[in-house]
């Protein structure tokens, strides 16, 4: 069996597979407290498994918050050594678009980066493969739009002001997602994690590091 893990932003999620096939699934507005409330839900998942079957753990490494990324990845590499299992680090970006393989168009998924920049990136399934065109990076909504030429599908973190923007900029080429399409579920991290487990891959548990793209902003103190 598999452990999921996504903190990535305010609402979190995690998921119990077996060889990819979920079992169960847990989705809550954690807001910032990812730190007292993931451990407990974690336990309150498992509370009925068999936990020496955990032989994988899956992990959403961003980009996202700071301090949820921080959270998640720690537990995850806590849990890999205490159940001796693989560790599988997955970008937060495709794990939102691919709830969409199944479209043949091209997916971008956006996350708010601040300071209007978004963090996106571009995936499509072709020929029955799932593959990432454009890799994660920094944007902005204008930029973005000025690159794509075809009808795209948007999800992620989607803002009425961000879908007006897309709207637009794109018109009829903007699919934008809507209401629970937009609701983050480890189920889909679990998928992709379980594809890389199955080919052999790991990470390695003292190098994998959160996919941050841009520096905090941190506010240097005042001085007297």
């Amino acid at each position: 069996m598999e452990l999921s893990i996504d903190t990535s932003n305010e609402t979190a999620s995690i998921a119990l597979s077996d060889n990819g096939h979920i079992e169960a699934e847990l989705t809550w507005r954690a807001r910032q407290n990812h730190a007292v409330e993931l451990l407990p839900n974690i336990d309150h998942l498992l509370a009925k498994t068999d936990r020496s079957k955990i032989k994988g753990i899956i992990v959403a490494i961003g980009p996202g918050s700071f301090n949820g990324l921080r959270v998640g990845l720690s537990t995850a590499k806590g849990l890999a050594l205490s159940f001796n299992a693989p560790l599988v680090g997955i970008s937060t970006l495709q794990v939102e678009a691919y709830r969409h393989a199944l479209h043949s168009k091209p997916i971008c998924p956006i996350f708010n980066a601040g300071r209007s920049e978004i963090a996106t990136a571009l995936f499509q399934s072709k020929d029955g493969k799932w593959q990432k065109l454009t890799g994660e990076h920094i944007t902005t909504i204008d930029e973005l739009c000025s690159k794509l030429k075809n009808k795209t599908i948007f999800c992620g973190q989607i803002t009425e002001e961000i879908a007006s923007q897309l709207k637009s900029n794109l018109g009829d080429k903007a699919i934008v997602a809507q209401g629970a399409l937009l609701m983050r579920r480890a189920g889909y991290l679990a998928e992709l994690g379980w594809k890389r487990l199955t080919n052999g891959e790991a990470d390695d548990a003292a190098t994998l590091q959160p996919l941050y793209l841009k520096k905090p902003a941190i506010t240097k103190p005042k001085q007297k």
